[in-house]
């Protein structure tokens, strides 16, 4: 594998280290029971403003062409640690395309971008905490040459009255989960909070979907 597409191993272990240590010393309090642990937001949070950031990240307005990649819907609610309903939190996602790229001018990756591809969708859940969105599973990418990390997608979580969780999401079942660092670096216990089921379409109109509830810790 070409290394001008690997990013490197001190870009994510400084952004890991800084999640690690506001999880054990802060208010995220990753292992706290119930509350969904912290991750690394990872050196790819978008930096500029897109005119197009609705929840169907596969369509960009003005576009004729949908993103490359298989279509999925994730939805599910923000609650807090007593499963009371978070209505109106900002919630920011974000990811790379089929290809393990990010649209992110640090991304050192060859790989193509996809100019059909939104790339991340900021929203708010509604009156009964829930969400939703479309997007596409993204690819897995190299760190380093160390490690390949599997295919997820950053959530950055934030409502006035609880602390800001940012996370990640992982695909149930996909082999580099096993060898990943950042997920094995969560408890045992913790990483299946962090994996997410997605059934077989039941049409072209009606993608895979899956559910990823999400729990802030109240200040």
């Amino acid at each position: 594998m070409n290394d001008t597409r690997k990013i490197t191993r001190r870009q994510v272990l400084k952004t890991t280290f800084g999640a690690a240590a506001l999880a054990a010393g802060g208010p995220l309090m990753a292992g706290m029971p119930g509350v969904t642990p912290a991750q690394t937001e990872g050196p790819f949070y978008p930096t500029r403003d897109q005119a197009d950031t609705d929840i169907d990240l596969t369509q960009i307005e003005g576009h004729s062409e949908r993103a490359l990649g298989e279509v999925i819907e994730v939805n599910g609610t923000v609650l807090d640690e007593e499963g009371k309903a978070v209505g109106g939190a900002l919630v920011d996602v974000w990811q790379a395309n089929a290809h393990g790229r990010y649209d992110h001018e640090a991304d050192p990756n060859p790989a193509p971008l996809d100019p059909n591809f939104q790339g991340w969708a900021r929203f708010t859940t509604d009156a009964e905490s829930r969400y939703r969105f479309t997007t596409i599973r993204p690819g897995a990418y190299a760190v380093s040459g160390e490690w390949t990390r599997p295919p997820h997608i950053h959530f950055k979580v934030a409502r006035r009255g609880y602390h800001e969780l940012t996370t990640q999401m992982y695909f149930a079942g996909h082999e580099l989960n096993e060898v990943d660092r950042l997920i094995l670096e969560l408890p045992e216990a913790e990483r299946s909070r962090l994996m997410v089921e997605f059934g077989s379409a039941s049409s072209e109109a009606t993608p895979p979907r899956g559910r990823f509830d999400i729990v802030l810790r109240r200040v």
